[in-house]
């Protein structure tokens, strides 16, 4: 299986300790892959700063390919700020070195080699909801985080997305069963198969457009919380395709099952290590 992650790229820097980590969903998603045994690979634009060296560096160390994300001179890397509250990571900020932010546009070099991929994973942090209407022929199970901020599920953002992608997941430990109902209603008519949403300690949901299936959570002492949901997703998803998930297939029990179970202890682990998959250097 062969999948990856196109999009943004971070460094979360912890604040009281003066440590940053590599990050950033699609970053994330890619070194998840490769840690659940998938051929993965990360596709985006890199500074060539300490920042976009460590990304780089630490992804190819986990075993993914970044051979079409070379090292761009004049850019800089997006730092997110955070501290750590008995485990659970809170952001307090981002801000930018010297240089130009860029986010990555797909040019038909991009999608001829997105068509070798099984999987590709975006997200809205990415900054590319203009740019997903691109993937629309392409053979690959399409994914997309929507996070949790009410800016990624207005109507004109969800109708950009959602026709193009085959599984969404939205964070909702803020919103009630009746706000994430008529959500989940809304992204399947709009196009998206399936629809995960997770919901903090009270575990996950996934609505396939007529039934909904449902996941738990595997509670652990966490070192570090960051990564809980990328990783949550990318067991989840990854999992799935095992199964023989694809976007003709319709989804059964016994296939939910295995990705909640599978993706509930894989995000267990990960909450046990330092930043979102380590690689931690001072700043």
């Amino acid at each position: 299986m062969r999948v990856i992650g196109i999009g943004d790229n971070v460094v979360d820097r912890y604040t009281n300790k003066r440590i940053m980590f590599p990050g950033g969903n699609a970053v994330n998603f890619a070194a998840y892959a490769a840690q659940c045994g998938a051929d993965s690979a990360y596709l985006g634009v890199i500074a060539d700063d300490k920042e976009g060296r460590l990304v780089r560096d630490s992804l190819i160390e986990t075993g993914v390919d970044v051979s079409k994300s070379p090292l761009k001179t004049g850019l800089a890397t997006e730092r997110c700020d955070v501290i750590l509250k008995d485990g659970d990571r809170v952001f307090t900020g981002c801000s930018y070195g010297e240089g130009e932010y860029r986010t990555l546009t797909l040019s038909e070099e991009n999608l001829r080699y997105l068509e070798r991929f099984d999987v590709i994973h975006c997200g809205c942090y990415a900054s590319m909801e203009d740019e997903i209407k691109k993937l629309q022929d392409l053979r690959a199970v399409r994914t997309y985080d929507f996070s949790s901020e009410e800016e990624y599920r207005t109507e004109d953002y969800l109708e950009k997305v959602c026709p193009y992608i085959d599984i969404a997941l939205f964070s909702a430990e803020e919103m009630t069963e009746q706000q994430t109902e008529k959500l989940r209603k809304q992204v399947t008519r709009l196009g998206t198969k399936l629809v995960l949403i997770t919901n903090g300690t009270k575990g996950q949901k996934l609505w396939d457009g007529s039934r909904e299936y449902s996941g738990k959570v595997k509670l652990v002492e966490p070192v570090d919380t960051m990564g809980a949901g990328d990783s949550f997703f990318t067991a989840f998803v990854i999992s799935m395709v095992k199964s023989g998930y694809d976007r003709e297939k319709a989804v059964t029990v016994e296939m939910t099952d295995r990705a909640f179970s599978e993706a509930a202890d894989f995000s267990a682990r990960t909450c046990l290590v330092e930043g979102a998959f380590g690689f931690g250097t001072s700043y």
